[in-house]
């Protein structure tokens, strides 16, 4: 059976990045990237819908060892792929990208100190086995067969077309079509101005409202240091740069929320025609950044209102019908093309099922270790990203943590590295601290983090850099063993 030292799942943003890390800072270690699609990039591959484009600046989510050099800093969805793809060919990466193989099981061995890993190839159907040192986990957290539709009643009167961003048809004409995005999240946000660009109009159909922040396009200010700063400093500057304006941002929003919101309201007042009923579109019933802002680039979306292309309805549907929808204020859509921006659904580690020594891992009964290790399971990692700042700063963070633990294990001879908790007092949290409806879903079907480090999810940038990249590698928690081979008569140490 083949062996790998470390074993990579996902060839998107995360497993791109990791592979880089793996090969430059531990080049001793054998590695393979199992990608359950046939194709580089997951988020970026397979979300296909009109106007997708980042909702973080490119600066923090492009990688920090190959910083972006493109002209925007929100960018499209194809101008990400591409650089995602250029990454991994530069690096040789894509050649150990093992497409349509889709792992189902993985379970410990501590006799053996290794993970025996199935995996399913979705092209032939046959059934892969491997063995490997460590298990990497750069899947995300969507579920990416599918996305979340409520049960709405009436939708198979609908005479039109009904469409979900997650599965969006290629040949999809909606020029001078009537549509309706039902959502308010940044899928809906990034649809709407988009498809009003040639349908005939669209209407944003909401529940209820979410703070949207309008920011250029292009940063003059990352621009302007690129112009200044020699190009071997100007990339870790920016990325500072945006990644502590960020961070104070969110803090002011936690801190100070009355404040950020007048705020917000003063550019909506600024960018939405007079007399806008901002209230009742646009003013949601929660703080910022209880859940995610959603951002807009230069705009567009107000711009798309203004323009009397783009209507904002704030109901809940009743039914749907023939001609469309009937919300409950007794008020009638009629639509062509309903599209349903409606969620999506979060899935762990790509719905590996997880053994150690036989015994099924219970994520929802696990803390989370630095936000990236599992309570109990060994040489075991995962790539989250921050719901608050950009996915790939802490990814960066994980990929280099994961290369000093991996050389600290080869170097002293340890084959074995397992997060304990040895204190009682620690109170489990949810992991992601988001009221999403997406993460209230499956929040028990997610570890969680603890109520003091180094089980605490910190969505900071600075004290996860502190915490990853500048403390030492062992601690109270993290436990480094070597599991000798049992032979009759013996024990495992």
């Amino acid at each position: 059976m083949e062996h790998l030292d470390v074993l990579i799942v996902g060839a998107g943003l995360s497993g791109i990045g990791a592979g880089h890390y793996l090969q430059t800072k531990c080049p001793w270690a054998s590695y393979a990237i199992f990608e359950a699609r046939d194709a580089i990039g997951g988020t970026w591959d397979l979300f296909r819908y009109p106007g997708i484009r980042s909702d973080s600046d490119m600066f923090t989510l492009g990688y920090s060892f190959r910083p972006w050099d493109g002209e925007k800093s929100i960018a499209d969805g194809d101008s990400i792929l591409q650089y995602i793809k250029d990454t991994a060919a530069e690096a040789g990466i894509d050649q150990r990208i093992r497409f349509n193989h889709r792992i189902v099981r993985a379970d410990w061995s501590t006799d053996e100190a290794c993970w025996h890993v199935t995996a399913e190839r979705s092209d032939t159907g046959e059934t892969v086995e491997v063995t490997c040192g460590f298990v990497f986990s750069c899947s995300g957290y969507y579920r990416y067969d599918r996305g979340y539709l409520p049960d709405f009643a009436g939708m198979d009167r609908f005479e039109g077309t009904i469409v979900h961003p997650q599965a969006w048809p290629q040949d999809l004409d909606y020029a001078g079509k009537r549509v309706v995005v039902i959502g308010s999240g940044a899928t809906a946000v990034t649809l709407v101005p988009s498809m009003a660009a040639t349908a005939g109009h669209v209407t944003m159909l909401q529940r209820s409202p979410t703070y949207i922040l309008s920011l250029p396009a292009k940063d003059p200010i990352a621009n302007l240091l690129r112009r200044v700063l020699p190009e071997r400093y100007s990339g870790p500057v920016i990325r500072w740069f945006k990644a502590l304006t960020t961070q104070a941002s969110y803090v002011l929003s936690k801190r100070r929320p009355a404040f950020v919101k007048r705020v917000l309201r003063r550019q909506l007042e600024r960018q939405l025609p007079d007399g806008y009923d901002i209230d009742t579109h646009f003013t949601p019933r929660y703080d910022p950044w209880d859940q995610r802002l959603c951002v807009v680039p230069n705009g567009d979306l107000f711009k798309a209102i203004a323009s009397d292309t783009v209507s904002v309805v704030t109901d809940h549907i009743d039914t749907f019908n023939e001609k469309g929808l009937l919300l409950r204020s007794g008020a009638e859509l009629e639509a062509d093309i309903i599209v349903t921006a409606t969620g999506i659904e979060l899935l762990f580690v790509g719905g590996i099922e997880l053994s150690v020594d036989g015994e099924a891992v219970d994520f929802a009964g696990k803390l989370t270790y630095k936000g990236m290790m599992l309570e109990g399971v060994p040489n075991f990692a995962v790539a989250i990203g921050y719901t608050n700042a950009s996915w790939t700063l802490k990814c960066d963070l994980t990929c280099d943590y994961v290369c000093r633990l991996l050389n600290r294990m080869q170097s002293t001879g340890q084959r074995q590295c397992t997060p304990v908790n040895l204190d009682a007092t620690v109170a489990s949290l949810p992991l992601l601290g988001l009221s999403s409806g997406y993460v209230e879903r499956s929040a028990d079907r997610f570890p969680k983090q603890g109520s003091k480090f180094p089980w605490q999810v910190h969505q900071s940038y600075l004290r996860d850099y502190r915490a990853l990249k500048m403390s030492s590698i062992e601690d109270t928690a993290m436990v480094l063993s070597n599991p000798i081979r049992q032979t009759a008569g013996t024990a495992t140490s």
